[in-house]
């Protein structure tokens, strides 16, 4: 048995303990790609809101991704944007 099965997987990044299955897509923000953890899953538990306002879509989707990611509050209008533009492009 490996130290990994009794302790638990470790970050090559940070060293931490891994908090399970990591699910990172990059898109581009402000000329920069950017990983986003859970995109396409907050992608999809958006969609299914059928939100029609693209204001009100970017908005969820920046919500839900603040839950899980680090976004820079300068940095918030370029993510609601990439964000947008990504879930129009189906995601």
């Amino acid at each position: 048995m490996s130290s990994d099965d009794k302790e638990g997987a470790y970050c090559n990044i940070c060293g931490g303990i891994s908090p399970g299955k990591v699910t990172v897509k990059q898109i581009e923000i402000n000329g920069k790609l950017i990983g986003i953890d859970r995109l396409d899953s907050i992608v999809a538990e958006v969609r299914v809101m059928n939100l029609t306002d693209d204001a009100a879509i970017a908005d969820e989707l920046l919500k839900r991704v603040k839950k899980t990611n680090y976004v820079p509050t300068i940095r918030s209008k370029d993510y609601s944007e990439a964000l947008l533009k990504e879930y129009k492009s189906g995601g």
